[in-house]
């Protein structure tokens, strides 16, 4: 989620990121829902030793902003702060036929057709330019497409958790990062900030109107990501 930025590791931190199923490098699950996916979240955690001493801090985009808030809705031990980025779950599945759309175009078409797909709603110029080139490259990087079109159909229709009054429970320090529909309508900020007023004591950030969403800025989100966590205390010794 922070695009190959050294920043916290440079600071100190051990930072821990993996592709999920059928992303990236791994190889392809049979089939893909929230469930699946925390498991395969604790399986990283029980793995890499990531809860061991003072525990962690865990973050995700969309779907993985999804996964971490569920596992630490389910089980809080351990989660010493949330860096929650563009969540979209409002409560109920989404049925919206743009993620078919997406799948059929990543399938048929290869990334091309799909950044096509995912930059149609964006205002002509810089910000369609720069929402097509982000979804081109990150598709070209799939080893497995078939298995990011599966996830793209199943995951939408598939509950993190409950509802939004669920996230009152959350107990730790939790940043959520938001962005301007401008750039990124997948990921609505009414949303983000619907997240933050359902978690006490979250903080919002996110870019100034008409600019790039911090979303998908690696070097500026990790200083943002710094600087939230040695607010609460919680930065490298």
């Amino acid at each position: 989620m922070v695009h190959g930025s050294r920043h916290l590791p440079r600071r100190g931190y051990r930072l821990i990121t993996y592709d999920a199923r059928g992303h990236g490098q791994s190889d392809p699950a049979a089939s893909y829902e929230y469930a699946g996916l925390a498991d395969d979240l604790d399986l990283v955690i029980d793995a890499t030793g990531a809860m061991e001493s003072e525990g962690a801090v865990l973050g995700g985009h969309s779907m993985g902003c999804h996964t971490v808030t569920r596992r630490a809705l389910a089980n809080p031990d351990g989660v010493r702060a949330l860096i929650l980025i563009g969540p979209v779950f409002t409560g109920q599945t989404d049925d919206d036929s743009r993620w078919d759309r997406r799948a059929d175009a990543l399938e048929n078409g290869g990334p091309e057709a799909f950044a096509e797909v995912v930059a149609e709603n964006s205002p002509a110029g810089k910000a369609r330019e720069t929402s097509f080139r982000l979804a081109r490259d990150r598709a070209r990087l799939h080893l497995h497409p078939e298995a990011v079109a599966q996830a793209l159909r199943e995951v939408p229709r598939s509950r993190p958790f409950g509802s939004l009054e669920e996230l009152a429970d959350l107990g730790m320090p939790v940043l959520v990062v938001a962005s301007h529909d401008e750039f990124d309508p997948g990921h609505p900020r009414e949303v983000a900030e619907r997240w933050t007023e359902a978690i006490p004591g979250a903080e919002l950030i996110g870019e100034e109107k008409g600019q790039s969403p911090l979303a998908w800025q690696g070097g500026m989100l990790s200083r943002e990501i710094d600087s939230f966590l040695e607010r609460h205390s919680l930065g490298p010794a």
